[in-house]
């Protein structure tokens, strides 16, 4: 599937007078089980602080006074801030020595999680998540660090096994912080995630190699180029409208349920609703599964299952706003959907450019995460006027909606596109549509926050 060679691939070239991986951690397929393991477990924290609070919303809501919708800015504001970290931080990667790029992320997104600890009001709190989501891109950065390091017949795997870790931690950090929101307050969750960061960077500054990026351009033209990489990749293209419409959903979920089961269907409390985030960690089993279907060439079957699943997952999440047994079910095919369409999409976009893998990732992850901000703040919307049935209904539309994108990727349907100008004209209309939306409801949020 990958274009560049394998021994650079397996190989990469390291920055004048770096130690090279540590003693037994590199094999012939690139970065040993020990480096992939703690790059998965650093995924996991750095993209767990952007969820902490989605269990809390009501606590926090109740003490700084907040009512439900501007709860759910936070977050709105945590994907906004995180989109933006992929457009003006990630690129980063493809320039900087990646080692000492990481770890200087990770010491800030600590900052700013303390921040958000000592916050005595919503300006504040905003403000902190907003930094926090901008900072914490360290996973985006060590996702494509990895596929460079991996051989290219398993870097479907390696990328599936460190997404592994991404999965884990933005399902169990609705755990986590539930739990230790129980006992000391949801405070104490941003304190302790403060500390783990501190403790992460150390590790990771021990462990990872020393690994320059091969771009050769400035801060921006390397901003430059990322856009024009969504106009020269049509793969890139497809995908990154994939992954908007597959993290819309997955949003519009985990947004709309803390409101549902603090509600008078359920009742539950802070600790009970983040141990129903455990219900979504088979999502990790689908990262492994969707990365070795990948490494066999089977992307276009994977995406379209998926997709399929994760229409038919919003059936069940209509019946478990009553039924605790079909929302489980729910929540479990969702987040197996999500992530077979997720995985897919990176495997096939880190084929393209080798030498731009950071790039690539910005862009990607960008729509990725605009989809996240939309799906949040519809939901909190369609939430407050139509309830848990009107969430579900718009889960539906989104899910629907990617069913079409995956279909259109086809091969069959690709090699018929490419020989239709006309068509790509007529289709240009509802992507500019979707695109204007986008930024309508972004400007929307902005003068929100202003206000």
């Amino acid at each position: 599937m990958a274009t560049s060679p394998a021994s650079s691939a397996a190989h990469p070239p390291s920055t004048a007078g770096a130690p090279p991986f540590r003693a037994g951690a590199a094999t012939d397929d690139g970065p040993g089980r020990g480096t992939v393991v703690l790059m998965s477990v650093a995924v996991g924290l750095c993209v767990a602080s952007n969820y902490y609070a989605q269990p809390l919303l009501d606590t926090i809501a109740r003490d700084l006074r907040l009512s439900a919708a501007s709860a759910a800015l936070v977050v709105t504001v945590a994907q906004v801030g995180y989109a933006l970290g992929l457009v003006l931080v990630l690129p980063l990667g493809d320039l900087l020595e990646r080692r000492r790029l990481v770890c200087g992320l990770t010491l800030a997104t600590a900052c700013s999680l303390a921040l958000t600890a000592v916050a005595p009001n919503a300006g504040l709190l905003l403000a902190g998540t907003a930094l926090t989501g901008l900072l914490s891109v360290t996973a985006q950065v060590l996702v494509p660090f990895a596929a460079d390091l991996a051989a290219p017949h398993c870097r479907g795997r390696i990328v599936g096994t460190v997404m592994s870790g991404l999965v884990l931690g933005m399902l169990l950090a609705r755990t986590a912080s539930g739990a230790l929101a129980s006992v000391g307050g949801w405070r104490t969750v941003y304190w302790a995630a403060a500390a783990a960061m501190v403790l992460l960077a150390a590790a990771l500054h021990r462990a990872l190699p020393q690994y320059r990026g091969r771009a050769g351009l400035h801060y921006g033209q390397l901003l430059r180029s990322t856009a024009r990489l969504l106009v020269e990749e049509p793969v890139l293209r497809a995908r990154a409208l994939i992954g908007l419409l597959a993290f819309a959903c997955f949003s519009a979920l985990w947004t709309s349920l803390a409101f549902l089961l603090s509600g008078p269907a359920y009742g539950w409390s802070d600790g009970e609703i983040g141990l129903l985030g455990l219900a979504g960690a088979a999502g990790a089993v689908a990262a492994q599964l969707a990365g070795r279907l990948a490494d066999r060439g089977r992307t276009t079957q994977t995406t379209m299952v998926s997709a399929l699943l994760l229409l038919g997952s919003w059936g069940l999440l209509a019946a478990g706003g009553h039924q605790l047994a079909m929302l489980i079910a729910g929540i479990v095919l969702l987040d197996l959907a999500h992530q077979g369409v997720h995985i897919t999409n990176q495997s096939l976009i880190y084929a393209l450019r080798p030498d731009a893998r950071g790039r690539i990732t910005s862009a990607y992850m960008t729509c990725y995460f605009v989809g996240g901000a939309i799906g949040s703040a519809l939901v909190g919307v369609v939430h407050a006027h139509a309830g848990w049935n009107g969430v579900c209904v718009l889960g539906a539309v989104l899910a629907l909606l990617l069913c079409v994108a995956g279909a259109a990727d086809t091969d069959g349907v690709r090699s018929r596109w490419q020989r239709q100008a006309r068509l790509r004209e007529v289709w240009a209309v509802p992507c500019a549509s979707v695109l204007a939306f986008a930024a309508l409801v972004l400007i929307a949020l902005a003068v929100r926050l202003t206000t």
